[in-house]
Parts: structure tokens; C-alpha cells; sequence
């Protein structure tokens, strides 16, 4: 099941009945998107957080070895990856409510919403980076291709408000 059609399995029988009512599906189907956007958004810090979880036992078990210069590295990545994982929670939505003054063009949020789509690649591949403590700049490298990309979006957003 894609993104949002877990958004609409999660509709009460109120939403239901509502989304019959001319003129108010089409709001309620945006307010889905936002909540799908809000959905993905979440699900792919949760995905970056885990990585954390890796990177602190590689921190450990460096600490207890005396491997300092891959404390540097560990603690890098850690670093960029807490900004990233920040930057995907917190991104601006990609649609503006229904209330809201600046109204988003439905084809350029559907170019959004498939460039969000394209992340979750993106995390699977920083995660498979994850494969040995020695891959932390690779790592790295992953996590700063994928905060570029975020920049990608902010522009596509700015370009279409």
C-alpha cells in the first residue's frame, strides 16, 4: 500500500461520509496528501535514526579499542546525519492547505511528491552503507548527496509558490 493510501485506510467513518459532500473531496483528498507527505517525511527520519543507533556502538566499541581517528570520522557522520535526519522532519510540506494564501500547481506537487518518493532510496542506500565501521566516509558521503537533494526540494517548493 503506497503512502497515501495508508492516509485514507486511516479515516474515520466521519471522513468517510464527508469525503462524499460535493466540493469537499478534493480538499479532503490535499489534506491526505499532507498527511501522506507528513507520513513519509516521518517514516524516513525514523529509518535515519537507526543508523544512529549503529553509529554509537561503532563510537563504543572505538572508544574501548583506542581508535580515535575513527571517532573523528564516527562523529562526523553522526553529526550530519542528526542535521539530515532534522531537515526531513521539519521540510516543508509540499502542499499549502486549503485556508492557506498560496495554492500549490497539481502537477508540479505531483513532481514533488515523486522526487519524495525517490528518497526513500536514498535512506536504503545510507543504511546499506552501514555495513562495516570502516564504510563511515562512505557513509558520510551518502548522507551529504542526500541533504544536496533536500536542497533540490526546497527549490522546486520555491519555484512553485
Amino acid at each position: 500500500m503506497d503512502i497515501l493510501g495508508k492516509a485514507r485506510s486511516q479515516q474515520n467513518l466521519l471522513e468517510r461520509i464527508a469525503g462524499r459532500i460535493p466540493g469537499f473531496r478534493g480538499y479532503r483528498e490535499k489534506e491526505l496528501r499532507r498527511d501522506a507527505d507528513r507520513i513519509e517525511r516521518e517514516h524516513l527520519a525514523r529509518q535515519l535514526e537507526e543508523c544512529k543507533k549503529t553509529l554509537d556502538a561503532w563510537a563504543a566499541d572505538a572508544s574501548r579499542s583506542g581508535a580515535l581517528d575513527s571517532i573523528n570520522d564516527i562523529e562526523t557522520a553522526r553529526k550530519r546525519l542528526d542535521k539530515l535526519i532534522a531537515r526531513i522532519r521539519y521540510a516543508d510540506r509540499g502542499y499549502a492547505g486549503f485556508f492557506d494564501a498560496v495554492k500549490l500547481d497539481e502537477e508540479a506537487l505531483s513532481r514533488v511528491y515523486a522526487f519524495d518518493a525517490a528518497l526513500l532510496s536514498d535512506v536504503d542506500a545510507i543504511r546499506g552503507a552501514l555495513s562495516s565501521a570502516d564504510a563511515v566516509r562512505g557513509m558520510i558521503e551518502r548522507v551529504d548527496s542526500l541533504d544536496a537533494k533536500l536542497g533540490e526540494r526546497e527549490d522546486m517548493l520555491a519555484g512553485i509558490r
